[in-house]
């Protein structure tokens, strides 16, 4: 019997392929749309209009000859996506929107909406990869791999996903080049072959971020403060797989800065609206090496900051994950208090991955990295792997 797919058609190359080559597999094809954002106000014009892309979406699908819908989850989007966002800048954080777009959206909403179609799969144009083995009583388990393009590799924006959802997914252009991709697209006419890479948030495109923020969060008047980084003590000797208890608690610890621990050098207008590590739209001068975000302090409304991309307030040595925030994709693995175990992490999307060691604990999850770290921020997701195989995430705690 033919199996029926449901797939996530944005209006880009990337899932315009991946409609195509499920269609030449023999899979019975639906293309869907989602429509999840329409307030122009904040978006950039002509970086992912999302009627334009619709438009797109829908003459991929009458070019191969496949149903089309277009799903508005505008509600759910705001609901369970950009409320959180303000809630976790508001708090000081900084939150990934395209991961949880991913759990809360694509694999959650839209898989129900498409099992409700009948189908047996949804998919994606993610560059990534689905393996399935089985366990010792013959059950299927799913891994889930980076993509074979390794400029273009995606599994960290899946890095929340769960068995049930992957034993449902289809990423067919996980083994394919992005050159490849484009060639598939030219060669079978698809309007979207030379179509720009869309840019910024999941299904919103490029906005301007501080007004995407003050449609909620009031500006407010507070103090810069900078941090001398001779002040700071230097992180503490350490062989990062054979740590003590109380090393590895010591080297995930932050800075915990506060008003008088430096210089008042400025005025910034919220201290919600900045995020650890940021560079751009300091605004303040007349120093020697560029100025960098080390700290927010969003219920005093301090911004810290530190001079120079190698200074000690940036640069760490771990993180620490809260236990109800620790998710393992391969169950099986899953630590138990006192385990640990050598990964390789990111902690953003792109980021080179590092030799790092995991200390799970009755509290949460300790991440100890081979080499310091820079702008660990909380909110973000950091994700480990075994080879190329994306093991589990959790949100960053500090």
């Amino acid at each position: 019997m033919q199996k029926r797919v449901v797939v996530g058609l944005s209006g880009g190359v990337d899932s315009s392929v991946t409609a195509y080559l499920l269609q030449q597999e023999g899979y019975e094809v639906i293309g869907l749309f989602m429509k999840n954002w329409h307030d122009g106000s904040v978006t950039i014009q002509g970086d992912c209009p999302w009627i334009d892309d619709s438009n797109d979406a829908l003459l991929v699908a009458q070019k191969l000859g496949i149903p089309f819908q277009t799903l508005d989850l505008s509600s759910e989007y705001k609901q369970r996506i950009v409320d959180y966002m303000f809630a976790e800048y508001e708090a000081g954080r900084t939150p990934n929107p395209d991961v949880l777009c991913n759990r809360e959206i694509k694999f959650d909403i839209f898989l129900k909406h498409a099992l409700a179609l009948g189908a047996d799969y949804v998919a994606t144009g993610h560059y990534c990869r689905k393996r399935v083995s089985t366990d010792e009583h013959g059950n299927p388990r799913y891994h889930l791999l980076a993509g074979k393009d390794g400029n273009k590799d995606q599994s960290y924006f899946l890095c929340q996903l769960n068995q049930a959802q992957l034993a449902k997914a289809l990423f067919p252009i996980g083994e394919l080049l992005k050159p490849e991709v484009r060639a598939i697209a030219k060669a079978q006419n698809l309007v979207t072959a030379e179509k720009k890479d869309s840019q910024g948030l999941c299904f919103i495109g490029k906005v301007r971020l501080p007004d995407f923020l003050q449609q909620q969060l009031q500006s407010k008047k507070g103090e810069v403060i900078l941090i001398d980084n001779n002040s700071l003590s230097p992180t503490s000797k350490y062989t990062f797989d054979n740590c003590t208890t109380t090393q590895y608690q010591q080297l995930a610890e932050a800075f915990r800065f506060k008003k008088g621990d430096g210089k008042i050098i400025g005025e910034h207008n919220g201290a919600h609206f900045y995020t650890i590590g940021q560079r751009k739209g300091i605004k303040i001068g007349g120093f020697k090496e560029p100025l960098f975000v080390i700290q927010t302090d969003t219920k005093e409304n301090l911004l810290f900051l530190g001079e120079g991309e190698h200074n000690k307030g940036l640069n760490r040595a771990g993180l620490f994950i809260k236990k109800e925030e620790v998710h393992f994709i391969r169950e099986d693995l899953k630590l138990k208090a006192g385990e640990n175990g050598i990964y390789t992490a990111r902690i953003r999307y792109r980021q080179p991955l590092e030799k790092c060691c995991l200390y799970q604990t009755e509290d949460g999850l300790y991440v100890i990295f081979e080499n310091l770290q820079k702008g660990i921020a909380p909110g973000q997701f950091c994700a480990w792997y075994q080879d190329d195989e994306l093991i589990g995430s959790g949100v960053i705690a500090y």
